[in-house]
């Protein structure tokens, strides 16, 4: 038998191969190191149904949650700030106004979530672990992702920019500039406030309420969403399954977004470690660039200004801003210029009231300037609701009282209730009875312009209340009639003589309308009057078909008479 030739490489390959079998063990590879925990931070001022779904399907082995709102405590968002909370995922369920908070509908829930508590967080030194490492933020509010302008001041710039000597097409440029650099809408502000954020989802316009929104995540979570999670990634299939609601998501700003700008000015303001002497300098600052610009910091600057008590004024740093301010009389100049053109008389209401606390204007001045706005407002051919609403605000410590007293020309373009109801929210007693007068009235536009005075200006006199309650008796059944009857119920009755002429209305009219219209004022009357009135014999008796169901005068039968 001749013998077998190795070669050494063959050798080596088979010894490795043996080894195993001579009873040496293979080596096992290290687990990995599990994933830390995601933190799940959520801030329910209203339904919970958006985070107990994403609790029930998101495994606590992977997520811990962590509730930041503590009930009792108006402190809670800088409670989670000292306790170095550090969040993966943020989901916010509330209301959303659109501008200015979240909030609840629930009577018993006081808490809610200020926008300038979340611009303090992202700005702040004092919080700087709270937001640091998001990867998606659910804000589950109406509009909280709407990019449409929040205010009119685009339309004002460019008009200020038109009476400058640009020209129309100049000027929307300039604007188009300006908008991009500081965007106005809830969208772009929720942009600026989460920085950095990889995804915010949100919503344009209506969304679902937690009832709905709940059942949703849910068949998102099972359907394999829990995958997207805090994934730093949009997720099709969550935008796919609220897309009946037009679920939209969105990027916080990074340092190259066009914006970046219009959130280092968002934190001049709402960064705690700036002193109050700091904020007022960049407001000096803002006044110095084009009066259009800072107009779109006319809200920030006045809540400010309303920080300033006197104590705080007097201080050495503070005291040497507003002198700085109130001697630059090119900057106010413009800025006064630009107030008193301004065609929205609410903004111009608060430019003047800015220009008063930043030493621009006296008192004696800023009544000056009220007056003519109102004498302005006045002069026009067609005024209403809004303008009663204004001059009934800017008279509400009454003064402004009596500069508008005299009865224009019958016939005259400003000689209508809607002008009426502007002079008797300016103390005018025949506009007062002019414009009460029209709660009897068949046209509906008199009819809003007295409601919109009655609101500001309630009746508190017995003998006055019983003449409107007899003349609205008197009216037409109909929708003029129902509209009347809204306005008196807005008061409080306790009247026997007017209630008591309700309840014989309520007998005598044909109009289902008309007495659901009446146990409405009813419902809300005092008590102890209502109760002893002939109610029950009235309400069975007397009551008309409603074509729907429960009406509000089965809801006065189950009050007063639950037999």
């Amino acid at each position: 038998m001749t013998g077998m030739r190795w070669s050494l490489p063959f050798l080596f390959v088979l010894c490795a191969a043996l080894v195993p079998a001579a009873g040496a063990a293979p080596a096992r590879k290290a687990p990995a190191p599990a994933a830390p925990a995601k933190t799940v931070c959520t801030i329910t001022v209203n339904s919970a149904d958006e985070k107990e779904a994403f609790r029930r399907h998101l495994p606590a082995s992977r997520h811990r949650f962590v509730e930041l709102v503590e009930r009792g405590r108006s402190d809670w968002l800088s409670a989670a700030c000292k306790a170095n909370v550090r969040c993966d995922v943020l989901i916010v369920s509330g209301h959303f106004d659109g501008a200015n908070e979240f909030f609840s509908d629930q009577l018993e829930v006081r808490e809610f979530l200020p926008i300038t508590e979340l611009e303090r967080v992202s700005c702040s030194a004092s919080c700087p672990t709270l937001f640091s490492q998001l990867k998606e933020v659910h804000l589950y509010g109406c509009n909280t992702l709407n990019p449409a302008p929040q205010s009119s001041a685009s339309a004002e710039v460019v008009r200020s920019l038109v009476r400058e000597g640009r020209s129309a097409k100049e000027a929307q440029r300039a604007l188009q500039s300006l908008s991009a650099a500081h965007g106005e809408s809830s969208r772009e502000r929720m942009r600026q406030i989460f920085s950095g954020v990889p995804v915010i989802y949100g919503f344009p316009s209506a969304a679902p309420l937690g009832a709905i929104a709940g059942p949703t995540l849910d068949r998102f979570l099972r359907a394999g969403g829990t995958r997207d999670v805090g994934s730093g990634h949009p997720s099709g299939r969550l935008l796919g399954h609220f897309a009946p609601f037009a679920m939209t998501s969105a990027s916080g700003i990074g340092a190259d977004d066009p914006q970046a700008g219009a959130r280092a000015d968002m934190c001049r303001f709402a960064d705690d470690r700036q002193s109050g002497a700091q904020r007022l300098d960049f407001v000096h600052e803002l006044l110095q660039r084009h009066t259009g610009e800072s107009r779109l910091y006319l809200d920030r600057m006045l809540r400010l200004t309303a920080t300033l008590d006197d104590r705080t004024r007097r201080t050495p740093a503070v005291a040497k801003a507003l002198a700085e301010i109130a001697a630059d009389d090119e900057s106010r100049a413009r800025f006064l210029d630009f107030a008193r053109n301004a065609e929205q008389w609410p903004v111009r209401v608060r430019m003047l009231d800015l220009a008063r606390d930043l030493g621009w204007l006296s008192e004696a001045d800023r009544w000056a300037e009220r007056a003519r706005m109102l004498g302005d407002l006045q002069a026009r051919a067609v005024v209403g609701v809004p303008e009663v609403d204004l001059a009934c605000q800017l008279n509400q410590d009454r003064e402004l009282e009596g500069i508008f007293k005299r009865r224009l020309p019958p016939g005259s373009a400003q000689d209508d209730v809607a002008h009426a109801a502007v002079r008797a929210c300016l103390g005018s007693d025949e506009g007062r009875a002019r414009t009460l007068a029209a709660l009897a009235g068949t046209d509906e536009a008199d009819v809003r312009a007295a409601q919109a005075f009655l609101r500001h200006r309630p009746i508190t006199d017995t003998a006055e209340l019983r003449r409107v309650a007899n003349a609205i008796a008197g009216m037409a059944p109909g929708d003029a009639q129902v509209r009347a009857l809204e306005v008196l119920g807005r008061h409080y009755l306790s009247d026997r003589q007017v209630l008591t002429l309700l309840v014989r209305l309520f007998t005598e009219t044909p109009s289902w309308e008309v007495q659901d219209a009446i146990a409405g004022i009813l419902i809300r009357a005092d008590r102890r009057t209502v109760a002893g009135l002939p109610l029950e014999n009235a309400l069975r008796q007397h009551r008309r078909k409603a074509p729907r169901g429960d009406t509000l005068v089965d809801a006065l039968l189950r009050r007063y008479a639950p037999s």
